[in-house]
């Protein structure tokens, strides 16, 4: 029966249909809802793995013992799992293995706009890219025969416009492949370089191979058009652009695999078209592979590398007629990104930023601190960077260096890789100070469970980790918790473990506010007879909170009644509940 699914839900319905046996992942929007939509499959063990090298070894490990297997990111997390990546195109596989990495164009969500096709062609490995949810799911079940066929793992590149909407799909049933026995190789699965060495030329032999299966490859597929003056080779998101924009006037060269492009296919639709076009986000990939065959295309003159396209875009650029939209009368306020009422890494931000810490960030909502008024945050690199940072700027002496600066970084990408940094700390001994933000959850992919919830992605009971005893357990002696809507404890604490000689951890332990089982005192009232509009309550930038006729007013809509406000009014004009 057909049905509507994300590009995301469909992929893990071709999981679920190829027979995959183990997913293994770390959130990252806009690629987390694949393995949160597998894991409701029972037949497929799932899980969040503490980071995306961990995900990709663990499915490799998996293919090796014989199971069809699965590890998902989005793109940034793919720099974590290019070590692995790289040498596992030289091993190949026992049983199918498929990498899912979702782009970001547009950086959504996301620090930068990397294109992961690079990643195909440099660490030589095959890449889909499908367009749709249909293709999402069909390309997905593809992957494991190439896999399997090929000796090769197999990237499923998605982007955000993929993953994200909806399309109709046919599901179809589950088959189980015949679990493949591990056979012992060392000449295949242990590189070592006199092995490696003889597995690059399998490696370069396998591309040829897939280079000439690309050539008839259904997945790429040449659409006919009336006007031959142009014609168009597209791929992923960017294609159903070009449909919209052009519908069938022109002829369109669709490719489905990324890596490793047809040669002859595209020689021949360039022959038959007066100008050769290459409409596609981000880097001119494609349109590096034309010219690399002696063809002359149009490509990144028109189409930017930069940000997101659309159909306007296509249609202006090739000289269509855009598509006409609608606009309110309405003038709609900007909505700044904001941390939610009650967050609780409010206090330690407004701590942090008042006494004038230099703070290096790093990636989570807890990232929103850097925003006005706090803006209490100086640097966001990647996972893991602030505490890895922290070090190098105090060794070096950097600005007030030791006694000034901070590192802050959440409980999730703590364990991810922020706790190799703080191993650094401890064995390099630099007189660093780093915040863990613990809210029991990985907040800003949406409230996924990490190695300190003690939950599984199934919501099942497991082991946690104990960050005080991991935190002393290499060899940090000052470890303090604080509650971060206690603004007083939290300045004691950041005031003693700045001037203390030796590295230490305050952790500010606190349950994000939006989690299901949190259960919050409500509103509380702003008296305007006792308020003298001196605007201190607005340092903390809590949204709940406006100024009104120079006076405060809460949103009851939105207060928490964390109690971070009432702590900064010295005149008593915030507090108490409201009743009922």
């Amino acid at each position: 029966m057909k049905t509507l699914m994300l590009g995301n839900e469909a992929v893990a319905r071709g999981l679920y249909e190829a027979g995959c046996s183990l997913v293994s992942s770390y959130p990252g929007t806009p690629s987390t809802e694949i393995t949160e939509c597998a894991a409701k499959y029972d037949e497929i063990y799932a899980e969040w793995a503490p980071n995306e090298k961990v995900a990709m070894e663990t499915a490799f490990g998996a293919c090796l013992a014989g199971k069809r297997s699965f590890c998902g990111m989005k793109h940034v997390g793919l720099n974590v799992a290019a070590d692995p990546l790289f040498t596992i195109s030289y091993t190949g596989v026992n049983a199918g293995m498929v990498i899912g990495v979702a782009d970001d164009a547009g950086m959504h969500s996301s620090q930068n706009e990397q294109d992961s096709r690079h990643y195909a062609e440099a660490a030589k490995i095959p890449m889909l890219e499908p367009s749709d949810s249909a293709e999402a799911l069909a390309f997905t079940k593809l992957a494991y025969e190439l896999s399997e066929q090929f000796d090769t793992p197999v990237l499923l590149k998605m982007c955000t416009r993929v993953s994200h909407s909806q399309s109709v799909v046919e599901p179809a049933d589950r088959v189980m492949p015949a679990p493949k026995p591990y056979q012992k190789d060392g000449a295949k699965y242990i590189m070592m370089p006199g092995n490696a060495k003889r597995r690059h030329p399998v490696v370069e032999e396998r591309t040829r191979r897939l280079t000439e299966w690309a050539e008839t490859a259904p997945v790429n597929r040449i659409e006919p058009g009336k006007d031959h003056q142009i014609g168009i080779i597209t791929a992923s998101t960017a294609y159903q652009y070009v449909k919209e924009a052009c519908g069938d006037t022109y002829p369109v060269l669709k490719l489905g695999l990324s890596w490793p492009m047809p040669e002859k296919l595209i020689r021949d639709f360039a022959a038959g078209v007066s100008q050769l076009v290459v409409v596609e986000e981000l880097d001119g990939f494609i349109e590096s592979h034309c010219r690399n065959l002696g063809l002359s295309p149009i490509g990144k003159e028109k189409f930017s590398c930069i940000d997101e396209l659309s159909q306007n875009i296509v249609a202006q650029a090739l000289g269509k007629a855009t598509a006409a939209g609608c606009k309110l009368d309405e003038n709609i306020p900007p909505r700044p990104p904001v941390m939610c009422a009650g967050c609780p890494h409010r206090g330690m931000f407004y701590t942090l930023s008042k006494n004038k810490c230099t703070v290096l960030g790093d990636i989570g909502c807890y990232t929103l601190g850097a925003v006005a008024p706090l803006s209490a945050i100086d640097t966001t690199i990647c996972m893991g960077a602030s505490v890895s940072g922290l070090h190098g700027f105090n060794k070096a002496g950097g600005g007030q260096g030791e006694g000034h600066t901070v590192a802050v970084i959440g409980d999730s990408t703590f364990m991810h890789s922020g706790m190799t940094g703080l191993v650094n700390i401890a064995y390099n001994e630099s007189n660093s100070t780093v915040v863990i933000l613990d809210n029991s959850i990985t907040g800003m992919t949406g409230h996924q469970q990490n190695p300190t919830t003690g939950y599984n992605l199934k919501g099942d009971p497991c082991t946690k980790i104990d960050l005080e005893s991991f935190c002393r357990a290499i060899g940090i002696k000052r470890v303090r918790v604080v509650d971060p809507y206690d603004l007083a404890a939290c300045d004691a604490a950041v005031k003693e473990e700045l001037a203390a000689a030796e590295p230490s951890v305050i952790i500010s332990r606190r349950p994000c506010v939006l989690l299901k089982y949190v259960k919050t005192p409500g509103p509380i009232l702003s008296d305007p007879a006792k308020c003298v509009g001196c605007k201190s309550c607005m340092k903390i930038g809590c949204p709940a909170i406006s100024i009104v006729d120079k006076k405060a007013v809460i949103d009851n809509t939105l207060c928490t009644g964390c109690g971070v406000c009432e702590q900064l009014c010295k005149f008593d004009a915030l507090g108490g509940k409201k009743e009922g």
